[in-house]
C-alpha cells in the first residue's frame, strides 16, 4: 500500500511517532533515527525489546549517530518534541497526563520488559488522534493490541510490511486483529519520516 494524502496529512498533524518492535527491528529503527532533523517537530518514542540484565551500548550508538537529542527515559521525564526517547530494558513504559513519563515494574508482557503493549495502550488515552504508531518486526505478538487501542482512539496505525520483516510475526499479529490501517514496506516507512 503507498503513502497517499491522507497518511501524509495525518503525519504532519501528529504529536508524537511511536516505534514498536523486536528481533529484526533495530536496523530499520536506527535507519529512522539516523535520518531525523529538528524539522521534524515530534516527539519520538521507541520501545523495543530488550535483554534484560545484559549492558547494551545502544544508547551510545543513538547519541553518536543522530542529529537530535536522544534520551533513554527515565521516570518523571517531562515529555518534549524535537527528542527521541527510548524506554529502558526492565521497566514498562506510560505516559501520563501532563506530558510525563513513568516507569512501571509489573510483570513482563509476552516475556517483554518494555512492552510495546503496555506503551502503546497508555499513548493511546493521551495522544488520541495526534499519533502516529508504527509497529516492526518482532517474533511476537507485543504490541498487536496496543495497535489496536491506537487504531480505535484515532491515531494512525502502520505495521511494516511482513513480507519485508525480518521477523513477521509482530506484524502479523496486528494486521490479524485489524490493527494496522496501513502496511507500508521499510523503503515507504523511510519515506514518510522524511515529508
Amino acid at each position: 500500500m503507498a503513502i497517499d494524502e491522507t497518511i501524509i496529512r495525518r503525519w504532519h498533524n501528529a504529536d508524537v511517532v511511536l516505534l514498536g518492535g523486536s528481533a529484526g527491528s533495530f536496523k530499520i529503527i536506527f535507519q529512522l533515527a539516523r535520518n531525523l532533523t529538528l524539522q521534524l517537530n515530534k516527539t519520538v518514542i521507541i520501545i523495543i525489546h530488550r535483554k534484560k540484565n545484559f549492558f547494551s551500548e545502544i544508547e551510545k550508538l543513538f547519541t553518536e549517530n543522530i542529529r537530535i537529542l536522544f534520551k533513554e527515559i527515565s521516570d518523571k521525564d517531562k515529555i518534549y518534541k524535537n527528542t527521541v526517547y527510548i524506554a529502558p530494558a526492565n521497566y514498562h513504559v506510560l505516559i501520563e497526563k501532563g506530558g510525563y513519563f513513568s516507569l512501571d515494574v509489573s510483570d513482563s508482557v509476552w516475556y517483554s520488559k518494555p512492552s510495546i503493549d503496555v506503551s502503546f495502550e497508555s499513548a493511546a488515552e493521551i495522544y488520541k488522534d495526534r499519533c502516529v504508531a508504527i509497529l516492526l518486526s518482532g517474533a511476537n505478538q507485543d504490541g498487536a493490541e496496543g495497535l489496536l487501542k491506537l487504531r480505535n482512539s484515532g491515531a494512525l496505525t502502520i505495521v511494516q510490511d511482513p513480507g519485508d520483516a525480518e521477523m513477521p510475526q509482530m506484524p502479523n499479529a496486528a494486521i490479524n486483529i485489524n490493527a494496522a490501517e496501513y502496511i507500508l514496506t521499510t523503503t515507504e516507512i523511510i519515506s514518510l519520516f522524511k515529508t
